[in-house]
């Protein structure tokens, strides 16, 4: 879900992690959706499909707060 809702987006733009979760979930289970959505992006972060960021900087792994992007591989 995370690579489609980026394709949907202009080049160099992000999505929330939480709008990755709303998308798969329903209504106020969202949260719950969470954790399934930060493996997901950890394991296509390193295989190079999307990168993280917060405020414009890069991070190196997601820790906090961040955006989804992205990949050199996308």
């Amino acid at each position: 879900m995370t690579l489609r809702l980026l394709a949907k987006r202009a080049p160099g733009a992000t999505v929330c992690p939480s709008e990755v979760a709303r998308a798969i979930s329903q209504g106020e289970e969202w949260r719950g959706a969470m954790p399934h959505v930060h493996d997901a992006v950890d394991r296509l972060r390193a295989e190079g499909l999307v990168t993280l960021s917060w405020q414009g900087k890069a991070l190196s792994a997601r820790d906090g707060p961040h955006r989804i992007g992205r990949g050199d591989r996308n």
